[in-house]
């Protein structure tokens, strides 16, 4: 039998072309006005998934 996908990961991940894995940086939701500049620009991009959890999730959203 074929396995579910997990929606709730599947909703927070975003699979690249080339098979990557990329999610939202955290820290973004509150105290974002005592940030530095620096720091609130590295907030905008998604950070890679770790490359230990990402062959997890991959199975796990069956990509």
């Amino acid at each position: 039998m074929k396995q579910k996908t997990r929606n709730s990961i599947s909703k927070k991940v975003k699979v690249t072309g080339s098979g990557k894995l990329k999610v939202r940086s955290t820290g973004n939701n509150h105290y974002n006005t005592r940030d530095t500049g620096k720091k609130v620009r590295s907030k905008r991009r998604d950070q890679d998934v770790y490359p230990a959890i990402e062959r997890n999730i991959k199975k796990v959203i069956n990509a």
